[in-house]
């Protein structure tokens, strides 16, 4: 792969450059201790041929402090964003455009404003007990469900871009012809849920959707000479995420997990069934009432094959765990032994890693296994307080289940809102209408959507980070050896055989494995496309600030991370 578009190398805080701020005898005293060279005097005492000392233990002391200090000095030098929003929140004096779930409504799912001003309050002022006193909606307390975590968006974090200084461009609007066009692929994606993957280039219905998709007047998802088409239907327009079969090979090999291994057949839920398509429904759960209705299981396990498994695979993941299982995969080589999984991938590490060339050592903690499995996990909790910040405390987006309800309101109750033609006359709509008598987005989960705002959605934010990191730290042209497709039933893995299965990479599998992540939380009903593609890049840039400040920590040399961003320019961090 040809490395273009780097960032100058030697711009972060590297061992380099903070020796090159010490002067005079404090930088022969600094580069011996780094350098593990051993200091004279009187105190000092010889372990294996190493200085012990405390006055070396206080120099070491004083360099930590000065790495932390530069660090911060980088980060405090990046400009401050603006946090622009769509304006609805003060455009609409019924707050129909913001989010309210878990506050009181009235039948129409209009929130009660008494109670959306003190929960406007709590997110001016960030103080807990102006949270506690917000109203909420549920008559039954002890079924209410809570707010998710408004304050994770106000903390503070010790490595990486400070969650205030990270920013995502306003929300599509209420009333615009993009809200709409999203509005309308999530009822397509309710529709064809139970649809296989593999059967979209087959399916009537999934012909019918992608037609539909493509009148709009402001839809913004992967065409093909401005079409959408069963092949794009769903995807993200991300580099490699097009190519292939829908789900990425992360999702689907098995992971050799130390001396255990997973199957990635997963429990799944029971077809054809919907929730929230009744009025009665529907306002509970806007109030923040539980859920009477429990999830209905499918008795058999299965690879993920449509959409209302993957809805359900987003439904109960550990944040991180697509992307701690993709670097399973990639860290274990292949093994003809293990009849079972046949071992991992083995992907190489990415060319810059300083070990490749070593003749007497290897990573470990530093730039091996241990290192880029737990920075998978250590970027997730960072990625969530950035996502957190901007959800609760700039965007407060309605989620879409809240935004079908305005369209059933307006349609059979009469209520005046401003809502775009496309969305009103969209097939989608008359088929959804068709099938449950009502306007309602029919939801995969018997909650509805989570009881925080949509606007930027939590798992995406989290794959743009977790993804980033496996792009740095591994080979991303590396080919993905016997690509696979699950059944149409689920049961099992065939040979994938398209005109692509010799070139799928690993670096496109990885920006799929993201896409799929973000797309099916859409295909479950609970967010937007623009909640995923827009979180992705704040994941993305969460990423990049841990890796700059992580840089300057090493003892190696080392020119930086390179990798491919989800704009498809390269960088070198």
């Amino acid at each position: 792969m040809k490395r273009s578009g780097k960032e100058k190398k030697g711009k972060g805080l590297t061992r380099r450059t903070f020796l090159g701020t010490v002067s005079g005898a404090a930088a022969s005293v600094a580069a011996g201790s780094l350098l593990g060279l051993s200091p004279t005097g009187a105190e000092a005492g010889e372990v294996g041929g190493h200085a012990i000392t405390a006055a070396a233990g206080g120099r070491r002391r004083n360099q930590a402090f000065r790495f932390r200090l530069d660090a911060a000095r980088l980060e405090q030098k990046l400009p401050v964003p603006d946090h622009p929003t769509n304006g609805d929140e003060a455009r609409y004096l019924n707050k129909i455009g913001s989010y309210s779930k878990g506050l009181p409504h009235n039948t129409f799912g209009e929130v009660d404003l008494a109670a959306y001003a003190a929960f406007h309050q709590a997110c001016r002022t960030g103080r807990h007990e102006d949270f506690e006193a917000i109203p909420m909606g549920c008559p039954d307390a002890s079924q209410q469900r809570k707010l998710v975590n408004p304050l994770a968006g106000i903390a503070f974090d010790l490595e990486g871009t400070d969650s205030h200084q990270l920013a995502m461009p306003a929300a599509p609007a209420f009333a615009s012809a993009e809200e709409a066009g999203e509005i309308v692929e999530n009822y397509w994606m309710a529709l064809l849920r139970d649809v296989p993957f593999t059967d979209y280039g087959t399916s009537m219905l999934a012909q019918e959707a992608a037609a539909d998709l493509s009148a709009l007047s402001d839809f913004r998802g992967p065409k093909v000479g401005g079409q959408v088409t069963p092949a794009t239907l769903f995807r993200a327009d991300l580099p490699g995420a097009l190519a292939g079969p829908y789900i990425s090979q992360f999702l689907l090999k098995p992971i050799p997990f130390g001396a255990q291994f997973v199957e990635q057949r997963m429990r799944t839920v029971a077809p054809d069934f919907d929730y929230l398509t009744s009025e009665g429904d529907w306002l509970e759960a806007q109030n923040g009432c539980a859920p009477s209705q429990p999830i209905q299981f499918d008795a058999t396990r299965r690879y993920i094959r449509n959409g209302r498994d993957l809805g359900q695979w987003v439904h109960v993941d550990v944040l991180f765990q697509a992307y701690f299982d993709a670097c399973l995969i990639l860290l274990a080589p292949p093994d003809p032994s293990d009849t079972v999984t046949g071992g991992g991938i083995g992907a190489p590490l990415d060319p810059g890693n300083p070990y490749l060339g070593s003749l007497t050592q290897e990573g470990f903690g530093t730039f091996g296994g241990p290192h880029i499995a737990t920075m998978v996990a250590e970027v997730a909790t960072r990625a969530l307080k950035a996502q957190w910040y901007q959800k609760w405390f700039v965007h407060r987006r309605l989620r879409p289940e809240a935004f079908a309800g305005a369209i059933h309101h307006a349609l059979v109750h009469g209520r005046g809102y401003s809502i775009h033609d496309d969305a009103l006359n969209s097939d989608a709509l008359a088929q959804v209408s068709s099938k449950y008598g009502t306007y309602f987005l029919p939801m995969a989960f018997p909650e509805g959507s989570p009881v925080h705002p949509a606007y930027g959605a939590g798992h995406a934010t989290v794959a743009g980070a977790c993804v980033t990191i496996l792009k740095a730290m591994f080979d991303e042209t590396f080919l993905i050896p016997s690509p696979v497709v699950p059944s149409a039933d689920g049961l099992s893995l065939e040979p994938y055989t398209g005109p692509d299965a010799g070139s799928l990479t690993v670096g496109g599998e990885l920006d799929k494995l993201a896409a799929n992540i973000a797309l099916g939380r859409n295909l479950a009903g609970v967010h937007w496309r623009t909640d995923g593609s827009e979180s992705l890049l704040l994941g993305e840039a969460v990423a990049i600030g841990i890796l700059r400040d992580q840089r300057g920590c090493y003892g190696e040399e080392f020119g930086g991370f390179t990798f491919t961003k989800f704009d498809g320019t390269q960088i070198t961090v």
